[in-house]
């Protein structure tokens, strides 16, 4: 932790809502184009099933996001009681449907319902949250290319891009081995070029493996586990962790806090995330990207080279006829 007589200049505050927010416009921006160009606008399809309400909340706030892009929402909502069999074959329907671009469960699901299962059945081409087993395959793979990339590990590197920082050549540790963030963020910078470290439950000191890090993306779901002391100077520190303390300073008795100690940390890095509004509006932010990729990789394809000398209105009514 820097010492009081340390005047160094504090950590530039990476505003993941703000950086969201202008990602929001582009993509709103790229949606309008579509409808112009082809009279077809993308489609999010959100499965949930049951009433969890912080699934519930989740869910309410991707549809939203959705609304305010222009990306059509297919809303899809089982009860508790709904069969394995039947939640498959409404992703199978979803599948085959034209409109629809991405396709969303909402997790966690009921334990009669095998999520492996039914996430291997969403088609590849349409799996924005990034988890199929293939598009996870071809992300540990030297020269391949996902067709998604899972949505909170994405935002993770696009708030670093956006922020001017670095990764090709640095030294980065990742602070947990979850396959929905702390596996992939490690392969994604893998990708990048940076230097991977991933440091988890069995790590033996892993205090003096992140001081080295010049890039820390902490996502082990352990309330300020990393303490300034931890950080080396000048390092960037993306905090994943969302985790409910006890505050009886506060109305609702709790507060939200990271896996980083945000205080000390902001004395030493020289980036961070804060939490809430670090990554956590940038993983809806890069659903809602997925979805516009899948819509466009689809709506151009069929539009094809050649159509190129035929009238475009004539092409326009036949995408939006669905005959083309």
């Amino acid at each position: 932790m820097a010492s009081p007589s340390d005047h160094r200049r504090e950590a530039t505050i990476i505003d993941g809502k703000a950086i969201a927010q202008t990602i929001r416009s582009e993509i709103s921006s790229e949606v309008r184009q579509l409808s112009q160009t082809y009279g077809k606008v993308p489609g999010l399809a959100v499965v949930i099933v049951g009433s969890r309400k912080d699934s519930q909340s989740y869910v309410r706030m991707k549809r939203k996001a959705c609304a305010e892009v222009g990306i059509k929402s297919f809303d899809i909502d089982f009860p508790q009681q709904v069969t394995e069999a039947e939640v498959i074959s409404k992703v199978h329907e979803l599948n085959a449907h034209p409109d629809v671009h991405g396709i969303l469960v909402q997790l966690p699901l009921p334990n009669h319902i095998n999520e492996e299962k039914v996430l291997g059945e969403i088609s590849i081409e349409k799996d924005v949250d990034g988890f199929h087993p293939l598009n996870i395959g071809k992300l540990a793979m030297k020269g391949r290319e996902s067709l998604f990339l899972p949505c909170t590990p994405k935002g993770c590197l696009e708030l670093l891009s956006r922020s001017g920082v670095t990764v090709k050549g640095k030294k980065a540790v990742v602070v947990g081995r979850s396959n929905i963030v702390g596996l992939p963020v490690s392969l994604l910078l893998l990708k990048a070029d940076a230097t991977v470290t991933i440091v988890h439950s069995r790590t033996h000191d892993p205090e003096s493996i992140v001081r080295e890090a010049d890039i820390i993306i902490a996502a082990a779901g352990q309330a300020m586990m990393i303490k300034g002391s931890w950080i080396k100077p000048g390092a960037a520190v993306i905090d994943v962790g969302t985790n409910v303390v006890d505050d009886s300073s506060r109305k609702s008795g709790y507060r939200l806090v990271g896996d980083v100690d945000f205080q000390e940390a902001r004395q030493v890095a020289g980036w961070i995330t804060p939490v809430p509004g670090g990554v956590g509006p940038m993983t809806v932010a890069m659903l809602l990207k997925n979805t516009l990729e899948g819509a466009k990789r689809v709506i151009r394809v069929r539009v094809s080279a050649t159509d190129i000398f035929r009238d475009p209105a004539d092409v326009v009514q036949e995408v939006r006829e669905g005959s083309l």
